[in-house]
This record gives C-alpha cells, structure tokens and sequence, in this order.
C-alpha cells in the first residue's frame, strides 16, 4: 500500500498528483486539497474553485478581495 503524504495513511487505493514538478501521494481529495489548494488572503479558507487574484494575493471569492482592499 501506498502512504497518504498529508494524514499519513495507508491506502490500497491511493493517487498521485504532479504539481510544480513534484509529485505527491494522497488517499483523499479532501488531503490533496489540505496539502496543494492555496489559501484564501482573507479569510484563510482553502481556495478549491477558480477564486479571484488581486495585487498578487488569491482570495476565495470578490467579497473577501474587497474587505482585504478596505
């Protein structure tokens, strides 16, 4: 079986994900998503739909891009 490399578990199941050039094994999306997914600038939740950029920041959605502008 195959280690999780965010929870640690093993998984017969288990998948890989290649990003930035370094590959990754994880038994979940919901770990996949805990290790790769950036935060939101804002509110600090993870960023798992298409989010909004500004000034160089990823936010979740425009509301939390504009509180973090005020």
């Amino acid at each position: 079986m195959t280690q999780c490399a965010q929870c640690g578990n093993d998984y017969a199941h288990a998948f890989e994900v290649t990003m930035a050039g370094a590959t990754y094994t994880f038994d979940s999306f919901e770990c996949a998503i805990q290790k790769l997914a950036p935060e939101c600038g804002h509110c600090g939740c993870k960023v798992i739909g298409h989010g909004t950029d500004a000034a160089g920041t990823t936010y979740c959605c425009d509301h939390c891009a504009q509180q973090a502008a005020a």
